[in-house]
């Protein structure tokens, strides 16, 4: 089959084109700056997107899709502001009989005209980054600059490098092929052969209330560009973001005169269990999920009819042997376990120290000093409420402050949570991060996830014991990043060598302006699913594949 060429695939062709080479040279590269500057966006860009933001709210979403005639409103933000934003509902069935509709001549337009598609919605996207924004800062309890990056700029390069690998791998094999084999005296066999990109089928993409877009879009736009509809259930305290997102992709396929149904919003009633029908649908045969351990271990046993690609929780690990910048290290440290109170899957939980302290350019430090001169720069950078909380945002669900409570009642507090008042929002829900000391043999205490602004100081025999307890917990409970510090060449070794062993991701000195709980779009992988804590990566080869096959046809010439 011969591909019609889309304009939107050359007005775009160049952004493609350096994607595609990121994603092989892996060096720094972002399509979308981050900076939310008056001098990168415009001087009208930030009060014209809040404009936007303020506008949905106390409203009916305006989104043009099949439902059932009711509504849902579900949201109650971290901040404190009333947002009761009224979306469409729809019945699992609506959704997938229009998905379904939508299929064929998407498939059928091929590799160019979906990725031209995709890229036209990345950047209606990008027009509308401020209003996305806000609805990501209002909706998940993180600050706005947090929000800007996470949520939009860093949201769309993620979306842009899924679209890049799923191009790769489409067009990996070529579209029509010529077969010819000598077939002894008589004429040879020849055949024409052509090569068809065939979608799995309905996507379902299941959002996290943290990140709603970040987290999203991977699987969004891997799915879409790949051929396959997209439904996309939100979570329901975050449904805002990913309703813009639908609303600005349904515009632009519409333009592109393609059915908007291949992307629709899916919002869910109060106890509804909406995802649980749609990810047992048997025309659904793609999931993706971000969140909690269990429901994503019940997605892979259940869903059997699909593919299913999950990110869940893990513990992610520090093992402090010895460093060269003891102030380094405690502001690094302190900076990770301050961002967004913790509540990022990327976070430290388990702080491993040797209980007889660490050399350092300091001197010896003592287990308690460690801790200590962590738990001071968390106390520098929240001791101001205006400072304070922009780094901290606020606590996202009660499920965060229930942990904060029942930690209380473990191990020795090094450094004590306490409630802030944000200044513009009286009110928000702020809780600035703990740090409890434990021992060892409490494994029953740090086996375990202890989402939010929670972390231990656990207390090993050595180096080499804190790398045991690394290669069991992360071994047996997953994680998606794993960080060390030491001055000996033979310690980062062993723990890169324990790193591959549990397949997570590993830092090594980090004492400046890169953290062990961020990472960067076409360069560092997010997620290796070589551990339980997520069973695919952000992104590559793998996590795009499976989301299509190649069906031939071939002909005698």
């Amino acid at each position: 089959m011969t591909e019609t060429p889309h304009p939107l695939y050359d007005r775009h062709a160049d952004t493609l084109n350096r994607a595609l080479a990121a994603i092989t040279e892996r060096g720094y590269w972002s399509a979308y700056p981050e900076s939310p500057s008056p001098r990168v966006y415009g001087e009208n860009a930030a009060a014209e997107g809040k404009a936007a933001f303020e506008a949905y709210l106390n409203q009916d979403f305006p989104l043009d899709q099949p439902g059932d005639g009711g509504t849902v409103a579900t949201e109650v933000s971290p901040f404190g502001v009333e947002l009761n934003v009224r979306y469409p509902h729809a019945t699992p069935d609506q959704l997938v009989a229009a998905a379904s509709a939508a299929l064929p001549a998407w498939r059928d337009a091929g590799p160019q005209a979906r990725v031209g598609v995709c890229l036209e919605i990345l950047d209606r996207l990008h027009k509308h980054v401020f209003e996305l924004a806000n609805a990501v800062q209002f909706t998940s309890g993180q600050a706005f600059v947090m929000a800007f990056q996470a949520g939009g700029t860093h949201a769309l390069d993620r979306a842009l490098e899924a679209i890049a690998y799923a191009y790769a791998e489409m067009t990996r094999h070529p579209g029509t092929a010529g077969w010819e084999k000598a077939a002894g005296k008589g004429d040879p066999l020849r055949m024409s052969k052509t090569f068809h990109v065939v979608p799995r089928g309905v996507a379902l993409v299941i959002g996290c209330n943290t990140f709603p877009t970040w987290n999203s879009y991977p699987g969004l736009f891997a799915s879409l560009v790949t051929g396959n509809p997209v439904v996309v259930k939100p979570h329901p305290r975050a449904v805002l973001p990913l309703a813009i997102t639908v609303r600005y992709a349904r515009q632009v396929l519409a333009e592109a005169g393609f059915d908007p149904n291949l992307v629709q919003l899916a919002p869910e009633a109060t106890g509804e269990k909406l995802a649980s029908t749609l990810a047992l649908h048997p025309a659904v045969k793609i999931v993706d999920f971000t969140g909690s351990t269990e429901y994503g271990d019940w997605l892979e046993t259940n869903a059997r009819q699909a593919a299913v690609y999950t990110e869940k929780a893990g513990l992610n690990t520090v093992v402090i042997d010895s460093t060269d910048d003891f102030a380094g290290m405690c502001r690094n440290l302190g900076f990770t376990l301050s961002l967004y109170s913790g509540q990022m899957c990327t976070t430290s939980q388990n702080l491993l120290i040797p209980r007889g302290g660490i050399e350092t350019d300091q001197g010896h430090k003592s287990f308690d000093e460690v801790a200590a001169g962590i738990a001071a720069a968390i106390g520098k950078l929240t001791a101001d409420p205006a400072r304070g909380v922009e780094f901290t945002g606020a606590i996202v669900n009660d499920g965060v402050l229930e942990r904060l409570e029942e930690v209380t009642k473990v191990g020795e507090p090094v450094l004590e949570s306490r409630s802030v008042e944000h200044p513009s929002f009286p009110d928000a829900v702020v809780r600035t991060p703990t740090i409890v000391k434990l021992a060892a043999t409490d494994t029953a205490t740090y086996s375990r996830e202890w989402f939010g602004p929670i972390s231990f100081a656990i207390a090993t025999d050595s180096t080499a014991h804190s790398l045991r307890i690394l290669r069991e917990t992360v071994g047996e409970k997953g994680a998606l990043t794993a960080g060390v510090y030491s001055t000996d060449e033979a310690v980062l070794d062993a723990a890169e060598a324990a790193a591959i062993e549990v397949g997570v991701h590993l830092s090594c000195n980090l004492t400046g302006g890169v953290f062990v709980n961020q990472s960067a779009a076409f360069s560092d992988f997010h997620g290796s699913g070589a551990n339980p804590a997520a069973n695919s990566a952000l992104t590559d080869g793998a996590y795009v594949a499976n989301r299509f096959r190649i069906v031939q046809s071939r002909r005698h010439v």
